[in-house]
């Protein structure tokens, strides 16, 4: 049999490829099976792009647990010391589309699929600890104001400091993003972070809270912002390129696995919300753990099945992990799947890439991709076959105690707390360039939308906002006093309708 054989999708063998079936006038007859079949396929090659993180590289590789954390988790993942578990990483800018350039200011995603003997367990980072929002519902406005503006379909610097600037939360991912750490210097040279919290839980059922550090051993290395610049006008897939390079020469990049762990009765009195995304639990009150080892060695051998195909999802949890009090994560661990199911189809667990390397039963059936087992029984109790459930799968912490409600949440004091801290951290220089990445962007809004934000920047720090506002020419004492009003009086202060 000749494995080279021409065919339709199907297998059937073709005359040719390359000449349609037609009549001696060039009219070609609609009963052409093979150009039907070649075009239909072709017009359907590029599945949805995802809404964000469109772009992205990837490659496999390996993850080894270094120390034994059953006193706090039950997954063999983190307690099966020197057990290799294969992995996929897929970086990502987030708000460009799929044709975007690596060298843009912007988070980089990082997310982490493990491949254990219990299922897949997945960690969606970004190279950033927190983020610009602290609950789900403002996900959609916060990508449209970042995105394109969808009346010129242009970027927008009206549309992304108004959303900024009447969502202060946002200071901290802010000042991260405008830092020099802003644009990576491809992906090996930043690190990763779960951003979100996440809970373990032992085999006594104790569990904890804890966060996902990933440190890049190629250390971190940046690029300035002209330097970005020039890359992305030569180069749009420099990170890309670079990742694949590195690791087709044998160089091996490498991350550092770590945690953070806090206890309940320390959430209960730690002086941030433990579960706000848009804040850090401080290194010095909760140190780092290292747990483990993660290096990429193999490059995809198919770029569309192996990395544009890949589907993660924080839900994607193995027994002895669970969620926590988190809003982002609860509403993430809907989104991310959901998105999957619009992109690949319900089935997106059938791309081998998604697949499980553990046995998957249960009694879901049919829809796109399905591969239904031999089986007469689809449903749940049935009295035809025996069905075990999992003993070490638990839900914590436990459930709903307190009302629910619908409350905004105010801005206080204590958010302007860590960007400040940031930037005192900072030496001279890289406070200026910070200050001249964030003016240059900011320049572009209307001038009420550039006082809203350096009043914000102004109470953060008055040195933040007086360079802000000395590099837009705005006027200082009236900066001071807008600093001086409450958010809301802010807001009308600067034109919110």
């Amino acid at each position: 049999m000749d494995d080279n054989l021409f065919t339709k999708r199907l297998g059937e063998p073709v005359q040719t490829d390359q000449v349609s079936e037609s009549d001696a006038e060039g009219n070609i007859l609609l009963r052409d099976s093979v150009l039907i079949d070649k075009l239909s396929a072709f017009d359907r090659e590029r599945i949805p792009e995802r809404v964000v993180h469109a772009k992205g590289w990837g490659a496999h590789g390996e993850f080894v647990p270094t120390r034994d954390m059953s006193g706090y988790t039950l997954a063999g993942l983190f307690t099966k010391v020197g057990k290799k578990f294969r992995v996929l990483v897929r970086f990502s800018t987030v708000a460009g589309g799929r044709d975007s350039a690596d060298t843009v200011r912007d988070p980089r995603g990082f997310a982490v699929k493990f491949y254990t003997d219990e299922g897949i367990h997945d960690i969606v980072c970004n190279n950033t600890p927190v983020f610009f929002i602290r609950d789900p519902m403002k996900f959609p406005d916060f990508i449209h104001s970042q995105k394109k503006n969808p009346q010129t379909n242009l970027t927008d610097p009206n549309a992304q400091w108004d959303f900024l600037s009447l969502t202060p939360e946002s200071l901290n991912q802010v000042t991260v993003l405008f830092s020099d750490q802003g644009i990576p210097y491809g992906f090996r040279f930043m690190d990763g972070f779960g951003t979100n919290t996440f809970s373990w839980y032992n085999q006594s059922g104790d569990y904890v809270y804890i966060k996902y550090h990933f440190l890049s051993e190629q250390g971190l290395k940046n690029l300035d912002p002209d330097e970005a610049a020039r890359i992305a006008g030569e180069n749009p897939d420099f990170a890309g390129e670079d990742l694949r390079n590195a690791i087709a020469r044998g160089d091996y990049p490498s991350w550092r696995v770590a945690v953070q762990i806090m206890t309940p009765q320390q959430a209960k009195t730690y002086r941030f919300d433990p579960f706000d995304t848009t804040k850090t639990w401080y290194e010095s009150d909760f140190p780092l753990i290292e747990i483990g080892r993660l290096t990429l060695n193999r490059n995809p051998g198919n770029f569309f099945n192996e990395i544009e195909q890949a589907a993660f999802c924080p839900a994607n949890m193995v027994p002895g992990t669970s969620a926590s009090p988190d809003k982002m994560l609860q509403g993430r661990m809907f989104a991310y799947s959901d998105a999957q199911r619009y992109r690949l189809g319900v089935n997106f667990n059938r791309v081998a890439v998604n697949a499980s390397a553990s046995p998957v039963f249960n009694y879901q059936r049919d829809g796109d991709l399905a591969e239904n087992p031999v089986n007469p029984v689809n449903y749940y109790p049935n009295s035809m076959q025996e069905v075990r459930f999992s003993k070490r799968v638990r839900t914590v912490p436990p459930g709903v105690t307190a009302p629910v409600t619908r409350d905004v949440q105010p801005i206080k004091d204590i958010d302007f707390v860590q960007p400040r801290d940031r930037f005192l951290a900072m030496d001279e220089a890289q406070r200026s360039r910070l200050m001249n990445n964030i003016a240059e962007s900011l320049g572009g809004a209307e001038k009420r939308i550039q006082y809203r934000s350096a009043a914000l920047f102004y109470k953060t720090e008055p040195r933040y906002g007086t360079g802000i506002a000395e590099r837009l020419k705005l006027n200082l004492r009236e900066v001071r006093r807008l600093s001086e009003l409450t958010q809301k009086e802010l807001e009308y202060a600067t034109g919110r309708k």
